[in-house]
């Protein structure tokens, strides 16, 4: 029998509307299950939706272990036979684009590196001998900082970088060969399979004391690839930049100490205090000799014959006196770090903690993650022959700065110094900013005790790049020798030049002997080409490490080193234009229809030539690997022209027009013939202006941009004392 049969006792579920004929539900028998039923879904979609959208987070890491070694009695134990294969040494030119694989992090997730730690073996040699020592203190807290951290993972199929379990910390106490076999070991050391071109690559060694007598090396001597190395106490000579990371010196006698920080306004009573033990005798001898002389400066020394039960490294003595260490430190404006038996010293750090502004004299030094932090704005750098002179170096420093740098070496301190943990945080924190470029953090971050935020700055290039990196002066040249060498001695007096690069653009002549070239105290690097192009002065080398580059010619013998450094300094604020000193112009030729190029002196400027200009490192790839249309060729083929090449890609690129400094317009070599100077041939105004038009065909536009100012030292033209100003020497007309 059908629910709507004519002869149903209930009534028909189903009705038939008169006016549509379509079918109407008429609840009779369900009406409560149904009622039930809505409001248990309606309940539903709203817990539902409240759940997804009402603020909260999800932690979608995986699941970690705390790291922990208290069941160190009972590792596995791995023999490692005498003939195992031993990694290279370590290669110096390792940068981060030949060493390392970026795409080991592609599993990474939020822009952020992921690290595994090795499992924790026993390492024996074929006669059971214990290869490693026990483990360190301090080791023991990078690896439970690693494995407490959100870069942490168990799973090394996802890992970006790898930690090896092995602590390296004190070379002192290392077997060299054998700890690079058991490096060689490591199932991930050559990337899962025996690619001897990949050892080491992606791996982190910690290393706090590198050498041992009687060289005592600035890097880790053991056998170890590819590696990323962290060590203290690096030199300019093994520190690889980019690669390496550079980590202070900690002090595990004054790692748990607490010191109570004095009042603001507090008076010091000594300028200058040196603590330290172990210096070299002719360092205590001069610094002894401004003792002397000068009564704020205290030189102490180890103590002999203390009582017994009092440490000797909580204290120092000055003859019969004794002085609590490192409370002594907190009585001095500048605290001294010199060299020992190695580079880096724990003083530093003992310093910072007092609250000490360090003045580091030690040559050639690579200072703890000056990869991104800002030293200049908390200690002073000294040269080790400045060394009698430091007392009138430091008298001349203003209390205004004075005070800024105090605060900067504790902001330094609190964030980057103050314990094991946060060296190993702000060392993992570095590399993950070079292997997530795009998601790194900004100059300001690193160095602003509170960071900025707001404005950003165009090609994602840093509004204020670091001063600490300096500028590498690329000089052109093809055979003129004696201008060359003189531009080179006189550049070479710029306080923030980092590196000289001569690019030998002559094939048919060789470069002069290595004895017969200037003696300066910066690099020299001289780069044959094997082409005489004229773009091989922009070419994108791998020696250039620094982010600004001053392209300079080899006959600009007349710029000062403060017109240099003053430039440099206004690169830094504008770092996505072309700042240089030669001023030139474009103008609209009315006669002719076409453009015209202009070196008399005008209201205008729209150019700077690059044989006296700064400019980013990335303007230099752009322009050998990216320049519109036949441009390059056409520069090489003809000769001229490539900077205005430059301009107009600049300009293009950023919309902006150049920035002169200085007043200084004449730029022509006196000593130099018509015939070496090329801007002497009258034919050379006609084919620049021929430049203008073709590039201008090219880019389908006139991209170059006018501006009416320059840029001049702020006291360069007031009547002021010549000490009171910072650029004396910048040069007239």
């Amino acid at each position: 029998m059908y629910p709507n049969s004519p002869t149903s006792r209930h009534q028909p579920l189903l009705r038939t509307s008169s006016r549509s004929g379509y079918p109407r539900f008429i609840p009779v028998k369900y009406k409560n299950f149904y009622l039930i039923l809505f409001t248990i879904i309606l309940v539903g979609l709203i817990l539902t939706g409240i759940f997804q959208f009402w603020p909260h987070s999800i932690d979608i890491r995986e699941e970690r272990e705390s790291f922990s070694l208290y069941d160190v009695g009972h590792l596995e134990e791995v023999t490692v036979p005498l003939m195992s294969a031993i990694p290279d040494r370590g290669e110096l030119e390792c940068r981060m684009h030949s060493c390392f694989d970026p795409y080991q992090c592609q599993a990474s997730p939020n822009n952020r590196i992921s690290v595994y730690i090795y499992p924790m073996k026993k390492y024996v040699d074929e006669n059971g001998v214990p290869v490693m020592p026990s483990i360190s203190r301090e080791f023991q807290e990078v690896l439970t900082t690693i494995a407490d951290s959100e870069y942490n993972t168990n799973d090394p199929a996802r890992a970006c970088l790898f930690v090896p379990s092995i602590d390296l910390m004190n070379q002192n106490i290392l077997r060299l060969r054998e700890t690079g076999q058991v490096l060689g070991r490591l199932p991930r050391w050559n990337h899962g399979h025996h690619d001897f071109q990949l050892q080491g690559a992606n791996h982190l060694l910690f290393n706090m004391l590198p050498g041992m007598e009687p060289d005592y090396n600035t890097a880790l001597e053991v056998p170890r690839g590819k590696a990323i190395l962290a060590g203290g106490g690096f030199s300019s000579w093994t520190y690889r930049p980019g690669y390496d990371v550079s980590i202070p010196v900690f002090n595990p006698f004054t790692a748990d100490m607490e010191l109570p920080g004095k009042p603001d306004g507090y008076s010091r009573p000594w300028l200058i205090v040196s603590a330290q033990t172990v210096i070299h005798m002719d360092f205590r001898a001069e610094l002894d000799a401004v003792a002397r002389d000068n009564d704020d400066v205290l030189v102490l020394d180890r103590c002999n014959d203390l009582p017994e039960g009092i440490p000797a490294h909580r204290r120092r003595c000055k003859e019969d006196r004794v002085y609590n260490y490192p409370d002594i430190l907190q009585e001095a404006t500048f605290c001294m770090i010199l060299r020992g038996a190695r580079m880096g010293q724990s003083a530093l750090s003992d310093a910072m903690m007092a609250g000490c502004i360090p003045v580091v004299a030690i040559d050639t030094y690579v200072m703890p993650f000056s990869e991104v932090l800002d030293w200049k704005r908390a200690a002073v750098m000294l040269r080790e022959e400045d060394l009698p002179d430091v007392h009138n170096v430091l008298r001349r420093i203003s209390q205004e700065r004075i005070n800024n740098m105090r605060r900067q070496v504790e902001f330094f301190w609190r964030s980057y110094f103050r314990s094991m943990k946060v060296i190993t945080m702000t060392t993992l924190k570095v590399i993950n900013d070079r292997a997530f470029r795009h998601a790194s953090r900004s100059y300001e971050d690193w160095n602003d005790p509170t960071p900025k935020s707001g404005v950003t700055s165009p090609l994602f290039l840093p509004l204020i790049p670091t001063q600490a990196m300096g500028f590498t002066a690329v000089i052109l040249t093809y055979d003129r020798v004696e201008s060359l060498f003189r531009v080179i001695t006189e550049i070479a007096k710029t306080p923030s030049l980092a590196k000289i690069l001569v690019v030998w653009n002559n094939q048919a002549k060789s470069p002069p002997q290595g004895s017969t070239w200037p003696k300066v105290n910066k690099p020299l690097k001289v780069i044959q080409t094997t082409a005489n192009k004229l773009s091989n002065r922009f070419h994108p080398y791998d020696e250039i490490e620094t982010e600004a580059v001053l392209a300079i010619d080899d006959d600009i013998i007349m710029l000062t080193p403060d017109e240099l450094e003053f430039g440099y300094e206004v690169w830094r604020e504008f770092p996505d234009r072309l700042v240089g000193y030669p001023g030139r112009v474009h103008l609209w030729d009315n006669a002719t229809k076409s453009w015209k190029y202009e070196s008399e002196w005008t209201n205008d400027v729209s150019m700077v030539l690059t044989g006296a200009a700064f400019y980013h490192k990335y303007f230099g790839y752009l322009y050998s690997m990216a320049m519109p249309g036949d441009i390059k060729n056409w520069v090489d083929k003809h000769m001229n022209c490539e900077d205005i090449a430059m301009n107009f890609l600049i300009a293009n690129v950023t919309g902006k027009a150049p920035i002169k400094v200085t007043p200084r317009k004449k730029f022509k070599c006196p000593e130099c013939t018509n015939v070496d100077n090329l801007s002497a041939d009258q034919s050379h105004m006609v084919e620049r202006s021929v430049c203008i038009n073709k590039f201008t065909d090219i880019y389908g536009m006139m991209p170059l941009k006018m501006m009416e100012h320059r840029a001049d030292p702020v006291l360069y033209k007031d009547n002021f004392p010549e000490k009171l100003k910072r650029f004396n020497q910048v040069g007239p007309l």
